[in-house]
């Protein structure tokens, strides 16, 4: 299972696959050893993941404080500081699984929301997509955690986020994208088209 074919457009970049390999099939990760043909002519082997793609939410708190979660990243060893996330069922839409991670992960609902874009993270090795959304209008609730899921949330401001950001508190990547995300909507340069 090879990622998707985009020869028609820029040819001398593009590498086309010749066969593939199937890897690993976990519960989580779908891992492919590609041959790939180089737009030189020669072939070399690509080594990637299939991911089903995923949403990350910046909830907004109607004092402008920020919701994030602490978690413990295993590959990573350590606690990490993130905004709340996860991964796409079969078939869901976008949106509904925002609001479905919201409410599991943080207790939270939200009355508005708004897209904003999406970002693949792992651009080298995995077919993940993340796309981002605002939630504004926030209701408390009670989480509903996933088996063997231990998350602590936290509320900050924007400005302790943009420090924490800043001096490498925060390096999650998804997270990352999320405070340019929210800087710039916070200043006025991109706007965003909230819904209820």
């Amino acid at each position: 299972m090879h990622p998707p074919d985009n020869t028609n457009a820029d040819p001398h970049l593009v590498e086309k696959a010749l066969s593939s390999e199937e890897l690993l099939k976990g519960k989580f990760l779908h891992a492919f050893r590609d041959t790939v043909e180089l737009p030189n002519g020669a072939q070399t082997t690509r080594e990637y993941v299939v991911h089903p793609g995923a949403v990350m939410i910046i909830p907004l708190l109607d004092n402008g404080d920020l919701v994030l979660e602490r978690q413990y990243r295993y590959p990573m060893c350590s606690v990490m500081i993130e905004f709340p996330a996860g991964k796409l069922e079969p078939k869901e839409d976008r949106l509904s699984c925002a609001k479905r991670e919201l409410l599991e992960e943080t207790g939270y609902s939200a009355t508005h929301w708004a897209r904003a874009g999406v970002c693949h993270p792992v651009i080298s090795y995995s077919t993940e997509f993340i796309e981002i959304w605002f939630a504004k209008g926030l209701k408390q609730g009670e989480a509903s955690l996933d088996e063997g899921e231990f998350v602590e949330v936290i509320h900050t401001s924007c400005s302790t986020f943009f420090e924490w950001c800043k001096v490498g508190v925060i390096t999650d990547a998804k997270t990352l994208t999320g405070a340019l995300w929210l800087q710039n909507w916070l200043n006025g340069s991109w706007s965003l088209n909230w819904q209820e």
